[in-house]
């Protein structure tokens, strides 16, 4: 009988950028100057750049083509309504305001709901989200299932809210919650997708207490194709009408369009609330630009409508989310444990249980991600102490149950060679893990969001 042919991408490569090797000693000179902070290497020191798949897509000839089409008028611009019709017809949002990226997209919509001493329930908040509520001296409350925490427990959606969690919440502190946020997919746990009955379960609790339901959209579609596989009630639906029914659920949304999106820069909010619209354009004209603009250039604006409709097809997420998969199942495959099942746009190792012998006041995930980039000029990124920052009253560093590093896999740019190489590079570290002896402290901090700049030195 014949043999099944193997997966292979659905695009050809058209450009390239070149990217250069280094030797261990010059890598090792290079972390040293960095502070041991991994966002202060240059990207010319680095192989591989896993640090985030936001912004560092590979955009499509037509979405190039569309970049020569921009209107760049300040108020009115044709490119915002190409973005308009897009928002429309993809998320079913009647009003939207333009933003340079999401936590700009944050920044607007939260000026207009959040004030001191309120409480923002939802899945496991990302870190801009985080800071976002805490710099506004509001509280955010984790209600994602438990099952999220345990790495080694297969669950089909560990982006899910806990249903008595959230309730328990909105019983007691109801008057001081302005609205439920959901991450889809939710990145801090994972990159783990948010079941549609899970939305629709959260839909029905807001509906009892009144309150608004607004997602964080940022990977909306890796999201929808998650549940296209893994919901059975969900299987014929095409992702752009399982994007429709999960927005259904949703009051309002933020989005960073570096992600699903596939720009490098540009985001924006949209709602259905003329009044809330109304809200934020004050915030919007005074942080961002005109409420056509919103901090964007006409061009991006295009690239990003053009991107809304790439990145909701169903062949372009298979290879997509298929390529995460290829390198997840491989370290798995090596013995190294990794959030299971695979998220949608990253891979993430359990620093916690690879190097176990480490304490943890000596940051796990980022001695982790120091040598990932020693051994072979890989770069990756902590989701764990570091970006967990202090208790904004104690000023105690928070230990987060998950102690993660993050592989983000940058869409369409990378081939499954440099997979391989970064499996490899991880597998030797993992054979010689108790040579490690020791992991790093902080030298300098910034008193939010502390990862971006922190300094350290090995312990």
């Amino acid at each position: 009988s014949a043999m099944e042919l193997p997966f292979a991408e659905s695009y050809k490569i058209k450009m390239v950028e070149p990217i250069r090797k280094s030797t261990r000693e010059e890598r090792e000179r290079w972390i040293r100057e960095a502070d041991y902070n991994l966002f202060k290497l240059s990207s010319d020191k680095v192989f591989i750049d896993l640090l985030t798949d936001s912004g560092t897509g590979a955009m499509s000839d037509r979405q190039w083509s569309e970049m020569m089409l921009g209107d760049e008028s300040y108020a009115g611009a044709s490119s915002y309504f190409k973005m308009k019709e897009a928002i429309r017809e993809i998320l079913g949002f009647e009003y939207f305001l333009p933003t340079h990226q999401g936590r700009a997209a944050e920044n607007v919509l939260f000026s207009a709901l959040i004030h001191e001493g309120d409480i923002i329930p939802g899945n496991s908040h990302f870190d801009t989200t985080k800071g976002h509520i805490e710099f506004r001296k509001a509280t955010a409350c984790d209600c994602t299932i438990d099952e999220a925490f345990d790495t080694q427990k297969d669950h089909p959606f560990k982006g899910n809210v806990d249903p008595v969690k959230l309730e328990n919440i909105l019983k007691s502190s109801a008057d001081r919650i302005p609205f439920i946020i959901v991450t889809v997919t939710c990145n801090s746990s994972g990159g783990q997708p948010v079941s549609l009955e899970n939305l629709r379960m959260i839909r029905q609790i807001a509906n009892r207490y009144g309150k608004m339901v607004i997602f964080d959209s940022a990977r909306f579609a890796e999201n929808a194709y998650f549940i296209k596989l893994r919901e059975p009630a969900c299987r014929d639906l095409s992702i752009r009408q399982i994007v429709s029914e999960m927005f259904a659920c949703a009051d309002a949304m933020t989005m960073s369009a570096k992600k699903d999106a596939i720009v490098n820069m540009g985001g924006f909010i949209a709602m259905r609330s003329e009044e809330l619209f109304s809200k934020a354009c004050v915030y919007n004209i005074m942080f961002e630009g005109y409420i056509t603009y919103g901090g964007m250039s006409g061009r991006d604006m295009n690239a990003l409508a053009l991107g809304l409709y790439e990145g909701t097809e169903f062949d372009y997420l298979e290879t997509r989310i298929r390529q995460v998969e290829y390198l997840g199942n491989k370290l798995m495959d090596m013995g190294i444990p990794v959030q299971r099942p695979i998220g949608g746009h990253a891979v993430f190792v359990d620093a916690k249980r690879f190097l176990s012998h480490i304490p943890k006041e000596e940051f796990q995930a980022q001695t982790l991600a120091i040598e990932l980039y020693l051994e072979a000029g890989v770069r990756a990124v902590e989701i764990g102490t570091l970006l967990a920052d202090r208790d904004p009253v104690t000023r105690e560093n928070r230990y987060p149950a998950l102690e993660l590093m993050r592989l983000a896999i940058p869409r369409r740019v990378y081939t499954n060679n440099h997979m391989d190489l970064v499996a490899t590079a991880l597998k030797n570290i993992f054979d010689r893990k108790s040579a490690i002896q020791k992991g790093y402290r902080i030298k300098a901090e910034a008193p939010i969001m502390r990862h971006f700049t922190v300094a350290l030195e090995p312990a």
